[in-house]
């Protein structure tokens, strides 16, 4: 592996704590279209798609639009009050930047409420890029996102790490040429029917240090 100078970062799962958001997000959509919950291991297994998708797969009879309303509409009243940054990542990343890594966020989710996370943890200004489902065609596990970020930042995707929480990021990771990191404390990891699998697995945050600096 090269010397690694270029930390790129999923968002939700992965830094942020939004499996609580994500989930009860889900369930008001269930809720207004079918008037009950949906199965929660079928949503757990859509974490890190892009919504669009999601929810036409989801709600193929409704009106997409309408449907995304809905879940964002829900999703705006709690954001702030619900989101939490996993155990050890605000240190991770403040450190990163101290030592003089390059630093990025590559995420199925918007750009406003991702900045609004990134804000509410004080690190926005630790992260020198974001990539957002609003600037790519394509959209992980396509790598597209992934060499957009590193682009941006002038880095190589041999000299950088990818890490991430579901089989999206792996993949994206992997099919850019990068090397993949896959965090063990999200409700998205799964190891059976991986079809994409990491390089590496971590424990706690400060695990990566053993790998970029190995």
């Amino acid at each position: 592996m090269s010397k690694i100078n270029t930390v790129i970062f999923d968002f939700d799962g992965t830094l942020a704590d939004t499996n609580d958001l994500i989930i009860k997000s889900w369930q008001a959509v269930y809720m207004a279209r079918h008037g009950k919950e949906g199965d929660h291991d079928h949503i757990l297994s859509t974490f890190g798609e892009p919504l669009y998708h999601t929810m036409g797969k989801t709600f193929p009879e409704f009106d997409i639009e309408e449907s995304v309303d809905i879940y964002r509409s829900f999703q705006k009243d709690i954001f702030k009050d619900t989101i939490k940054p996993f155990p050890g990542m605000v240190e991770l990343i403040k450190e990163l930047k101290e030592k003089g890594y390059k630093t990025g966020i590559v995420t199925s989710r918007l750009r406003a409420s991702t900045y609004e996370g990134l804000q509410c943890f004080g690190v926005e200004e630790y992260i020198d890029e974001i990539v957002t489902v609003e600037d790519c065609d394509k959209h992980k596990p396509d790598p597209e996102p992934a060499l957009m970020c590193l682009e941006r930042l002038g880095s190589t995707p041999e000299e950088s790490v990818m890490i991430g929480d579901s089989q999206f990021d792996i993949g994206c990771a992997n099919n850019a040429g990068m090397t993949s990191v896959m965090v063990s404390w999200s409700r998205a990891v799964d190891g059976q029917d991986a079809i994409y699998i990491p390089d590496y697995i971590i424990e706690e945050a400060e695990d990566l240090w053993d790998i970029i600096e190995c």
